[in-house]
């Protein structure tokens, strides 16, 4: 089974649309949107929903009024302020310990120091998974909630639920959509995988952004190639980003030319490769052949 995760420095490269062109291209896999703060894979893909599962994404404490005396030790650990303290009336009776919800980092030191155990540390449902059926492949999914962290954990469970139907199903690829940027959400897309793709395009920022990514992936040590969308817009930065590759012996897999007819397939509700058959459609072709070779190369090794 190969993992082939498909990622970018910054969002706005392109990178969705190429995946939904690459599950139209690919056989026996498993597709995966591990960009769970902001996923649009099922956008692009005619899904049908069949299998929902909250995201248990961490703790929050919570003070059972009942239990607790009042004793004010709590505040004196809680290192984000979120204990806050009321006092109502002139007598101690109007006295009262709240938790703040939003502010709770849910690391449970209050509980652990309460004498009288009048803290509850509660699961906190931070979204939800989902498994849907599309054209391609079964899709694997989710939705982070507002202002909700840990989707760094989310991609795992995801990761895992796609390995558990590739294996039920025999099938041989998973196909993941990862989020853009370096952080914790990229680290749990990218890490144990078979291969990493870079979707960059020809501008300062992008590139930039494209060896920051390319440091990560070289610091986990996973082969990675480099494809260049819209890469005749800025073809002086085209040349830079295809010198600086070959300096890092990075491939370039892929050149995809500015082509409007991505935007038209997206009004359509289909894939590029699916919509037209030239421009950006043809290019995207032969960079899947380049990157089938490249799949198998490393699959037997």
């Amino acid at each position: 089974m190969t993992e082939l995760v498909v990622v970018s420095g910054k969002g706005g490269t392109g990178k969705t649309s190429l995946i939904g062109s690459l599950a139209a291209l690919s056989q026996d896999k498993v597709l995966v949107d591990c960009d769970v703060d902001a996923a649009d894979l099922h956008l692009i893909l005619q899904n049908n929903l069949q299998k929902t599962t909250e995201f248990i994404g961490g703790k929050r404490a919570v003070i059972i009024e009942e239990k607790c005396t009042n004793c004010g030790i709590c505040p004196e650990y809680c290192r984000f302020d979120a204990i806050k303290h009321e006092v109502h009336g002139e007598n101690a009776g109007g006295e009262r310990y709240w938790i703040d919800e939003h502010a709770c980092d849910g690391c449970g030191v209050c509980v652990r120091h309460c004498p009288e155990e009048a803290i509850d540390f509660r699961d906190v449902t931070s979204g939800e998974w989902y498994i849907s059926d599309t054209p391609y492949g079964p899709l694997v999914h989710a939705r982070l909630g507002i202002a909700q962290a840990n989707s760094g954990k989310l991609v795992s469970v995801l990761r895992r639920q796609a390995r558990e139907l590739a294996d039920q199903r025999g099938l041989d690829l998973i196909l993941i959509d990862g989020p853009p940027g370096i952080g914790c959400p990229v680290i749990a897309s990218i890490t144990g995988t078979g291969y990493v793709l870079i979707v960059t395009e020809p501008s300062m920022s992008a590139m930039y952004d494209m060896e920051r990514l390319l440091q990560l992936t070289v610091h986990f040590g996973i082969p990675t190639g480099i494809c260049i969308n819209k890469s005749d817009i800025n073809p002086a930065m085209t040349s830079r980003i295809e010198e600086f590759a070959k300096k890092q012996k990075v491939s370039i897999l892929g050149r995809i030319p500015f082509d409007p007819a991505v935007t038209k397939a997206q009004m359509a509700g289909t894939t590029v490769v699916e919509h037209a058959t030239n421009g950006a459609s043809k290019s995207i072709r032969l960079m899947w052949s380049k990157l089938s070779d490249v799949l198998k190369e490393h699959t037997h090794n």
